[in-house]
């Protein structure tokens, strides 16, 4: 029953933050941590990361039926950039290959030092310091229509920063977004589009590679979780981008500050590991 209540825990925070831009990962490093809970670790977080992959899928049911329609029609035309849709299609195809190759590349430090407390309280003091820069300049007048290649290939490589933990997948592609000129609901609408390959590749290559150990650890708990963050997932996409129609990131900026300065008092004085 303990690890059940964990379960629905630690959903219940992947869920909420994974498409907020407060990083998920922090709140998945810190919250256990202060419940005296091991470090989850990064392979059982790309796992449970498929229920917000599925919550995407369901909420932009809509986009993604047009998006593939409008890339098979210009695959047989032989014309990705005319229709909107379709260059869509192709945005999202090269805005995922930057963290994809990052991802191999950096693994085993993503999976290590990377994912000490210092690290991602500095990710998240400094990606808040950035976002705040990009709220101020961004002109925030294109839609998703218009999202051009080189806006695409500009939020794909920043996406690969999100690898960094505190960053925040959703963080830096909206401020990436922002960066082009993107308005506020565009930016986190084609963030979770474009988010939805990486999850994809991340999530099920971990529980590929670690499958012994996941499934045989506590099968049942990592089910759990994967179902709450879905669930949790789902509304925090809706909360989003209503949130940002009307509204700054201003809150997420502050919040992400204040953070990740009490992550370093907490672990300067030694109530939190660094390095569990």
């Amino acid at each position: 029953m303990q690890e059940i209540f964990k379960a629905v825990i630690l959903g219940i925070i992947q869920g909420s933050t994974e498409f907020i831009p407060v990083s998920s990962t922090a709140h998945l490093r810190v919250i256990p941590a202060l419940l005296g809970w091991k470090d989850i670790g990064a392979a059982y977080t790309a796992v449970i990361q498929i229920g917000t992959l599925i919550a995407t899928l369901i909420y932009f049911k809509k986009d993604i039926s047009e998006i593939t329609s409008g890339f098979l029609y210009s695959l047989k035309k032989r014309d990705f950039f005319t229709d909107p849709k379709s260059r869509l299609s192709l945005l999202i195809i090269l805005g995922t290959i930057p963290i994809g190759i990052c991802g191999l590349v950096f693994k085993k430090f993503i999976e290590g030092e990377a994912r000490g407390l210092y690290v991602i309280s500095f990710a998240l003091i400094v990606l808040a310091l950035i976002l705040l820069i990009a709220e101020k300049v961004s002109k925030k007048n294109k839609d998703i229509s218009q999202i051009t290649i080189k806006d695409g290939i500009f939020i794909g490589c920043a996406q690969a920063l999100a690898l960094i933990p505190g960053s925040s997948r959703s963080g830096v592609t909206i401020t990436a977004g922002l960066f082009r000129g993107l308005k506020r609901e565009t930016a986190a609408r084609y963030s979770f589009l474009l988010s939805i390959p990486a999850i994809a590749l991340s999530g099920f290559y971990e529980l590929y590679k670690e499958r012994a150990e996941l499934l045989n650890e506590n099968f049942t708990g990592l089910v759990v979780a994967t179902a709450v963050s879905g669930i949790v997932g789902y509304l925090s996409i809706a909360f989003l981008i209503s949130y940002l129609k009307t509204r700054s990131n201003m809150i997420f900026i502050v919040y992400r500050i204040i953070l990740g300065l009490v992550i370093i008092l907490l672990v300067s004085n030694g109530i939190l590991n660094n390095l569990d």
